[in-house]
């Protein structure tokens, strides 16, 4: 079965949607911020700290291409998709769905620091910036879009009436 790729946003849910979604689908859930923290010991913010952005996305990218999976919920970091290769891979297998929640919704849920919340962006990047520079990324690798609802079931919910309504299947 294929897996479910779930793009976004810092601060959009992707975590606590995919949970829900692999739950209600029957699936196995994985969060590439969690398999990087595995791989390397670290959080995200030691790493950006100690190997600046463009190793990071470099990592993360590099995580990315090693995911052989199926039948899996996937959360990427929100930066995911500056790796092409990755994303690229990802999606053989996989359904792209883009998690779309209004900027002032993320502004909103994002601390001051936005290193503190491991962004991969460079310090001096304002969040409207950095979904300024991501938002045709996401917009190119998302096979759906899917609006963000209040709670996490809601829209794990929303994914799959929308998946259903396109007829998007997920068998390989």
């Amino acid at each position: 079965m294929k897996n479910l790729i779930l793009i976004g946003m810092p601060g959009t849910g992707k975590s606590a949607v995919g949970r829900a979604l692999a739950e209600r689908l029957g699936y196995t859930f994985l969060d590439v911020d969690d398999v990087i923290n595995e791989r390397t010991g670290k959080t995200l913010k030691e790493l950006l700290m100690k190997m600046g952005v463009d190793d990071f996305v470099v990592l993360e990218g590099k995580v990315g291409e090693s995911l052989n999976l199926d039948s899996t919920v996937i959360a990427t970091g929100g930066s995911m998709v500056l790796s092409h290769n990755a994303m690229e891979h990802l999606l053989e297998n996989g359904v792209g769905i883009w998690l779309e929640t209004p900027l002032r919704e993320i502004e909103g849920r994002m601390p001051e620091d936005l290193w503190d919340r491991g962004i991969a962006a460079p310090r001096d990047m304002t969040i409207r910036e950095i979904y300024r520079e991501r938002e045709p990324l996401y917009a190119k690798y998302a096979d759906m879009i899917v609006a963000s609802r209040e709670g996490e079931d809601a829209t794990a919910h929303q994914v799959e009436q929308v998946m259903r309504t396109v007829g998007l299947s997920l068998k390989s």
